[in-house]
């Protein structure tokens, strides 16, 4: 399975991780089963993601999803981070294995998730952006 500098550099030198404090949104998506479990926290200030931060367990390119996602996240608006998808993600780490496109789906859905607590704090009552996640094909 080859990869892409791009990925290698995320995975070996990933960007934003960790955990922020008093997050304004905390997102949680993953599969204990196959392993990727990715969590993701946002600050928003005046509608922009002034920070952002993830910790995931899982394989290298759950980490260079993640990764790549919250710097691509950082400093849009809400309504701009939510035009954010896994095509977008996988694009930006130069390609994806067919068998690890999951972890940018992954990537995807712990962004929506967090923004959609955000949403819920704020007692805003969005349109559900969070889609089921079905079971990865490394789980089959």
């Amino acid at each position: 399975m080859l990869y892409s500098d791009k990925v290698m550099d995320h995975f070996a030198n990933p960007r934003n991780v960790g955990e922020i404090e008093d997050a304004d949104g905390i997102g949680e998506v993953g599969n204990a089963k196959c392993g990727d479990i990715m969590k993701m926290y946002i600050k928003v200030d005046n509608g922009v993601i002034s920070d952002v931060k993830f910790k995931t367990f899982g394989c290298g390119a759950a980490v260079a999803t993640s990764s790549i996602a919250t710097e691509m996240i950082m400093g849009k608006t809400i309504d701009e981070a939510l035009k954010l998808t896994n095509k977008a993600v996988v694009e930006a780490l130069e390609g994806l294995p067919p068998q690890k496109l999951h972890c940018s789906v992954l990537a995807e859905q712990a962004m929506k998730s967090a923004i959609s607590d955000y949403y819920q704090r704020q007692g805003i009552d969005p349109k559900p952006i969070v889609g089921e996640i079905g079971e990865c094909e490394a789980c089959h």
